[in-house]
């Protein structure tokens, strides 16, 4: 397992700062550097890597300390350090935080979790040689890459993306371990939802079980998997279905200067979920991220607060930096996470491919609101048709589920989305017919929207407290299929 230990200070961690920082385990320490020199890794007498340091990042998206860390009145922008230590050496918890705190001692600023920070040098001259390795990988096989992770918020930082796509090259999956009280911000839950990765949950009843679907789990040939019964079902965890707030469903609360989770905050709120794909023409006067952008003020009142490609969200947003950003990986493609202001818990994940098509951007926005809170439904109708007429939107599926307002996720059972409507843009509404698009068998009213000459076809479905929208949306597309090729709507996990 590692322990993390973050630095967040108001000036750059120079070069003469980071050394000063880097060798406070005294001149018996080594210096090696990893990921293209993006990560410095400290070993111990004979090669045993006791502390990785990342890369310092600025910060410049008001909210992010608080949203990953608990981390209040952090003004920006701001530098975040994160130096991560193995646990199998008892000094190296020790030797991060006085990499951070000397650090704090010379730039200012302060230190997550609260009272890791120090500035006495530790003693590493005894730790005995174990051979190299990644502290941030703690076991390896020839299935699965498994991180054993022990922060309040699982984030979908750097180095996991890093891991993820090392862990895909190889053909492993990538499984991360924590304690009960932990949960996943949305894009770290996207990653984690994909075939073969997996969360997997300790548990003191059971001993281990998926984050995401409740299966108890067994370390069985290299990697965690189901533990069928001899029925040929798997088991699902007592923790995994138990009432929230329950004394027994593990702490809710995370380490000191952890974000707060208080009971009420438990209450589950709604989530308003638009995943839309939009298609353009690949030229040099294409601006990427204007329909996300549209959708985000249409529900928030206001504009994305800041992108990146990993978290912390670092970056201001700007739609011009975003395509930038995708015509230097074109013909690859690009994915992105976008956030809002504190104000109002808003979230994206963006994927940007070059098709023989044009451009297609798939995004997933979800929108958090409180139990008291009703989301803005009457303004997805709207929403469509300016996305429509605007920015080349080919589908739409509008959700709302119950689930944490914050966004994050705990390994407690949720409801899946349920349908509110879904929106069938120009192209595909011709290449099926019109006639046959806007009368599907089922009772639902399709809306014209965007151009008379060339419309496009809105479903309402439901309400957002339906199930039967599900069986309704199933219908439509079965319908709209046809003999036709079947129009793919983004999909939605839950």
């Amino acid at each position: 397992m590692t322990k993390d230990v973050i630095a967040l200070t108001p000036k750059m961690p120079d070069v003469w700062a980071l050394m000063a920082s880097l060798y406070a385990g005294g001149s018996d320490l080594d210096l090696s550097a990893a990921a293209d020199g993006a990560v410095v890794q400290l070993h111990g007498p004979g090669g045993h890597p006791l502390v990785s340091v990342e890369s310092p990042v600025l910060v410049r998206v008001p909210g992010e300390a608080e949203r990953l860390l608990g981390v209040h009145d952090m003004e920006t922008p701001f530098w975040w350090t994160e130096a991560r230590a193995s646990t199998a050496v008892p000094e190296a918890e020790k030797l991060a935080g006085v990499v951070c705190g000397r650090l704090n001692a010379l730039l200012g600023g302060s230190t997550w979790p609260p009272g890791a920070a120090s500035t006495k040098a530790v003693d590493v001259s005894a730790v005995p040689s174990a051979g190299s390795g990644q502290p941030a990988v703690d076991v390896v096989t020839e299935h699965a890459a498994v991180v054993l992770v022990d922060r309040p918020v699982v984030a979908l930082t750097s180095w996991l993306a890093e891991i993820m796509r090392t862990a895909v090259a190889s053909r492993r999956s990538l499984q991360i371990v924590t304690p009960p009280g932990v949960r996943l911000t949305t894009a770290a839950r996207t990653t984690l939802a994909r075939v073969p990765n997996r969360w997997v949950v300790q548990d003191p009843e059971c001993g281990y079980y998926d984050g995401l679907s409740g299966a108890v789990l067994r370390w069985r040939d290299g990697a965690f998997s189901p533990a069928f019964a001899e029925d040929g079902t798997a088991a699902v965890a007592a923790a995994f279905t138990r009432p929230v707030g329950s004394p027994t469903n593990g702490p809710a609360n995370g380490p000191v200067g952890s974000p707060a989770s208080s009971p009420a905050d438990e209450a589950p709120g709604r989530q308003l979920i638009v995943a839309l794909r939009t298609v353009h023409r690949a030229d040099e006067r294409l601006l990427l991220g204007g329909a996300l952008e549209a959708a985000w003020k249409a529900l928030t009142g206001t504009a994305p607060a800041g992108w990146g490609t990993a978290e912390p969200v670092n970056l201001p947003w700007s739609p011009r930096q975003v395509t930038d950003l995708a015509r230097e990986r074109a013909p690859e493609p690009s994915q992105l996470i976008v956030v809002g202001t504190p104000e109002r818990p808003a979230m994206a994940t963006v994927r940007v491919t070059r098709t023989t098509k044009g451009v297609e951007e798939d995004v997933v926005l979800t929108v958090g609101y409180a139990a008291v809170e009703e989301p803005p439904l009457d303004r997805i109708e709207p929403l469509a048709d300016t996305l429509v007429r605007e920015h080349g939107l080919r589908t739409m599926l509008t959700s709302v589920r119950v689930a944490r307002a914050d966004l994050t996720t705990a390994p407690r059972l949720e409801g899946p989305p349920l349908p509110v409507a879904f929106t069938l843009g120009p192209d595909d509404v011709h290449t099926i017919g019109l006639a046959h698009a806007r009368r599907p068998p089922v009772e639902v009213r399709a809306k014209r929207l965007g151009p008379t000459a060339r419309p496009a076809l809105h479903y309402p479905l439901g309400d957002g407290s339906d199930a039967e929208a599900w069986g309704r949306l199933q219908q439509l597309t079965a319908h709209l299929k046809g003999d036709h090729s079947q129009p793919s709507a983004p999909a939605q996990r839950g």
